[in-house]
């Protein structure tokens, strides 16, 4: 039985007619198009010289339930965020030997004694905490997880609401309304960027050699929303110039540099001196680049509204294809995953959306970049 379309003749017969063999030659010359021709085209996240999939996974209440919705969505990477709670060693090892039941590696780690307003603000007892950190990236580089990621915004106000789009829950910020209705002094007084880039450098001199001796890269992430100043305090990493100091902070070293939040930098839009490609193909270009954080935005400052990837107002299959021009071997993760209906927790349905729209952006770039 012939179950071809109606009108359309079976391939025997569209070959028999001479047609097929000439047809098929005309096919522009694509791994996909050749996998149809029986020649494999192999794809692995695994590979090393690919872009890893992760996601940001908070290990406080992680349940195997939760390990097992992972890997059943095909995921094979994590970073991994403790908040203040004390890491050991042995518990560390634990968790990857726990994570790697399921099929995950670890690839990056957060831990929030960086985020103490003694180190942020440079205050008196900040050693304690920035020895904290120290032994945290010691503990990293003894279980080879190769990336901790972190930021330096003591003052930062996120979000000024949260609103529905397309139906879903998600994250919005408006300048006026912050300015106007949300934004108040943080502290007893107001602090100066000069005075927060010499509490960055004193941290940055510290625990830059701890990780270049564990073999950890240090990944900083910009300053979201990216204003210049919020709350009476100064921040840093809002432009390209601010990356472009800290990176001098670091003296060149291979263990500095960046957790590039694509969405942050949209918000910025115009104002951060490189736009996102240009970012990628300076940072990533040399190396730079440790991970990504894939998320879109409706719109530049003074307003926006996170979305999925899949709207927003930047091509997210153009990040996609830059980030495998410059070869990034690093981490894209999704951001800031918006609550579909009746998502909790881990927000499983919100996660898979992105985990899924990513690997098939990821193996469509690779197809065309090669």
């Amino acid at each position: 039985m012939n179950l071809a379309h109606p009108g359309i003749p079976s391939r025997r017969n569209f070959l028999k007619l001479g047609l097929g063999t000439a047809a098929l030659s005309l096919l522009p010359d694509r791994p996909s198009l050749r996998a149809a021709q029986g020649k494999a085209v192999r794809f692995t996240e695994d590979d090393p010289a690919n872009t890893r999939i992760a996601h940001r996974i908070n290990v406080r209440g992680l349940t195997d339930d939760d390990l097992l919705f992972f890997q059943q969505i095909g995921l094979r990477w994590a970073r991994l965020e403790w908040g203040n709670d004390t890491v050991t060693l042995d518990s560390l090892r634990e968790t990857q030997k726990r994570f790697a039941r399921f099929g995950l590696k670890i690839f990056s780690g957060v831990h929030s004694s960086y985020r103490s307003l003694k180190v942020q603000l440079g205050q008196p007892g900040r050693d304690q905490d920035i020895e904290t950190y120290r032994t945290f990236l010691r503990n990293l580089g003894k279980l080879e997880i190769p990336v901790a990621s972190y930021d330096f915004h003591p003052a930062n106000t996120y979000t000024t609401a949260m609103v529905e789009h397309r139906g879903y829950k998600t994250r919005e910020f408006d300048t006026d309304d912050f300015r106007k209705k949300v934004e108040k002094p943080a502290f007893d007084r107001e602090y100066s960027a000069d005075e927060i880039w010499a509490s960055y450098t004193y941290f940055m001199k510290a625990v830059l050699p701890v990780a270049e001796e564990a073999g950890v890269k240090l990944a900083l992430h910009p300053d979201d929303p990216p204003l210049a100043k919020m709350n009476g305090t100064a921040k840093l990493f809002t432009h390209y110039d601010g990356y472009h100091r800290a990176e001098q902070i670091a003296g060149g070293s291979k263990a500095w540099g960046l957790t590039f939040c694509v969405g942050t930098w949209m918000e910025g839009g115009k104002e951060m001196g490189k736009d996102v490609f240009e970012m990628i193909k300076d940072f990533g270009g040399r190396g730079k680049l440790f991970e990504v954080h894939f998320r879109n935005v409706t719109s530049p400052l003074p307003h926006f509204v996170e979305t999925f990837p899949d709207e927003g107002y930047t091509d997210m299959y153009q990040v996609m294809k830059a980030l495998r021009e410059v070869r990034f071997t690093g981490a894209a993760e999704p951001d800031h995953v918006p609550q579909l209906a009746g998502d909790t927790g881990m927000h499983r349905a919100g996660t898979a959306y992105c985990v899924a729209y990513m690997r098939a952006l990821l193996r469509r770039a690779n197809e065309e970049v090669g």
